[in-house]
């Protein structure tokens, strides 16, 4: 390695570790400016948006419109609804989320962790910008119903908690567009989760990091799995995304047999038969992902890549949560993906062994970020003023 090299190495660790460290001072109970390096091991370095900025009462403020069921339109949803913080800050209560009254959503609620690194938002993508992207679940007539953002914003204004908030937080500026949407942003920044086992194991070189069996799981993934053609796994760091958009043919599985587990509440489900859906629902259109965004009929069913980081905390799983469990993500990918002509030529049988599936699952489980649980238990703390 030349000189030129090394220090370049060595200034981009520095950087990369002074732009992750302002994350976490905002769970310092101090809250006086000083900061620690947070969590996050593994992951690669972020240049964070220009509109952007950390400043702590920003972050504060951001948390508390993301917590805050007053700005839906009957006063009945939050951001979290959705992203539930102990769920990865995704949902695992159903296979699609649940909007306003109740309403089934089109898709499976992504976890937010780490989604600063995303250069794409949604599972079709139609969003590259945090503080825009905020704006479209307030709008949503299914989501948080909102009219228009001049409703929201009214509703913000006449909120006596909120006073001054604004003010201080962007420097004179009260509630509009583009500071509603930036201190949402500065807050979902700040969900950061890295320094899992494996990293701890492949990037920290701890040899007792992950078990046997987990390394196994590894060799899998990496290799027979063909799991980090997509999933990528760099050399100094690994995202577990490429940030791309595959057709992997999930909504067109058949299902086993003709049952289906329905998801009531945590732990509480029941089991219902094609003829006791038959009298009453409605066939739902096909979905066609990053083409409803694209036009481009190479996007066809096309879905985002998700990155696999905390993977164990957010089932269900694939963009419409048809997957309940790990395992079945992997039988899903071992036959190949679904039946659907088209697509990616990625996928295909790997005739994985029963050993293999288990060490494949054991080794997902492993990718869970050291912080999580503070974390999550720090999203729930008393909005600071």
């Amino acid at each position: 390695m030349n000189r030129l090299t090394s220090r370049w190495l060595a200034a981009g660790a520095v950087a990369a570790a002074l732009v992750v460290g302002v994350w976490q001072w905002q769970w310092h109970s101090a809250s006086k400016g000083a900061f620690d390096v947070v969590a996050a091991f593994g992951l690669p370095p972020l240049r964070l948006p220009l509109d952007v900025v950390l400043d702590r009462r920003r972050v504060e403020l951001g948390r508390k419109l993301f917590f805050d069921r007053r700005l839906s339109f009957n006063g009945t949803m939050s951001c979290a609804m959705c992203h539930v913080p102990e769920e990865g800050f995704a949902s695992n209560a159903s296979r699609t989320a649940l909007g306003i009254e109740g309403k089934s959503l089109r898709r499976n609620a992504p976890s937010l962790l780490n989604v600063a690194w995303q250069p794409a938002l949604f599972h079709d993508g139609r969003d590259s910008t945090l503080s825009t992207q905020a704006w479209m679940p307030l709008l949503h007539p299914d989501e948080m119903a909102n009219p228009s953002i001049s409703h929201v914003l009214q509703r913000i204004r006449g909120l006596d908690d909120y006073g001054g908030q604004f003010e201080r937080a962007f420097s004179g500026a009260g509630p509009s567009m583009d500071t509603v949407g930036a201190a949402i942003a500065a807050f979902e920044v700040t969900l950061v989760s890295g320094d899992s086992r494996f990293d701890r194991w492949r990037y920290g070189r701890q040899a007792s990091a992950l078990t046997e069996t987990e390394q196994q799981g590894f060799r899998v993934f990496a290799g027979k799995g063909r799991c980090t053609l997509c999933h990528l796994v760099g050399e100094q760091h690994a995202l577990l995304a490429d940030g791309q958009f595959h057709a992997t043919g999930v909504s067109f599985t058949p299902a086993v047999g003709s049952t289906f587990v329905v998801p009531l509440a945590p732990g509480v489900q029941t089991v219902l038969a094609d003829a006791d859906l038959a009298a009453f629902a409605v066939p739902a259109p096909p979905d066609l992902g990053r083409f409803e965004i694209t036009l481009d009929p190479g996007d066809r069913y096309a879905f985002k890549t998700p990155s696999l980081r905390n993977v164990a905390r957010t089932a269900p799983y694939m963009h419409d949560g048809s997957l309940a469990t790990l395992e079945d993500v992997v039988d899903f990918y071992e036959r190949g993906g679904g039946d659907l002509s088209g697509k990616s030529s990625l996928l295909m049988a790997l005739s994985l062994l029963p050993n293999e599936r288990r060490a494949l699952v054991a080794f997902l489980r492993s990718l869970d970020g050291e912080g999580l649980a503070a974390l999550t238990a720090n999203s729930r703390q008393p909005v600071l003023p």
